[in-house]
């Protein structure tokens, strides 16, 4: 399965917690992959010293103008790149739809989730590298240290497995683990 579907069908879960129930179903696991703080000044401090560059060579009233442009895309840059979501939804009951496991837009159902591997901040570079296999299905955040492979069971899809990053593997492991069919 794996499709990409609308973001508009699954709830945002920025309100949403940990087992509470709503139009997705039961939230078993969510996470938001944001960018931390520390990486926030260095990319600012850039876009400062390239608005005041240009300040330079045009002073006077449009000299603001480099200021709000440049630091406020800086600022939705961070912001959009902190907008992944990692999260279970659903009870892992086959009458109530099984529930799915979301990493960004794209879901897969659970009745398709097989042997789950924790990837490492130290072997990241091997599975995104050598080991990785070109038809996986990968979102990497460099700024979150482990990843999780997890391979599908669904054999009319292409895709062998998942890598995503996430800040509790652990914790996503036994919830897909205890959702897991057999």
């Amino acid at each position: 399965m794996g499709d990409k579907a609308d973001a508009a069908e699954a709830r945002p879960d920025s309100e949403a917690e940990p087992g509470e129930t709503g139009a997705a179903g039961t939230i078993r696991h969510s996470e938001r992959l944001y960018v931390t703080w520390w990486a926030w000044p260095l990319p600012l401090l850039g876009a400062a010293l390239l608005a005041a560059e240009i300040h330079m060579g045009y002073p006077g009233v449009r000299g603001w103008l480099p200021y709000v442009l440049l630091l406020g895309l800086t600022v939705l840059l961070l912001i959009a790149l902190g907008r992944a979501r990692v999260r279970v939804t659903g009870d892992g009951a086959e009458e109530n739809g099984g529930g799915e496991l979301w990493v960004g837009d794209a879901h897969l159902p659970l009745r398709y989730v097989g042997a789950v591997e924790i990837v490492p901040r130290e072997q990241k570079r091997k599975a995104l590298g050598p080991h990785l296999d070109p038809a996986a299905f990968v979102v990497h955040r460099g700024w979150v240290g482990p990843l999780v492979r997890v391979h599908l069971t669904d054999p009319a899809d292409p895709t062998p497995y998942w890598l995503f990053s996430t800040r509790r593997p652990e914790r996503l492991a036994g919830v897909l683990g205890e959702h897991r069919p057999g």
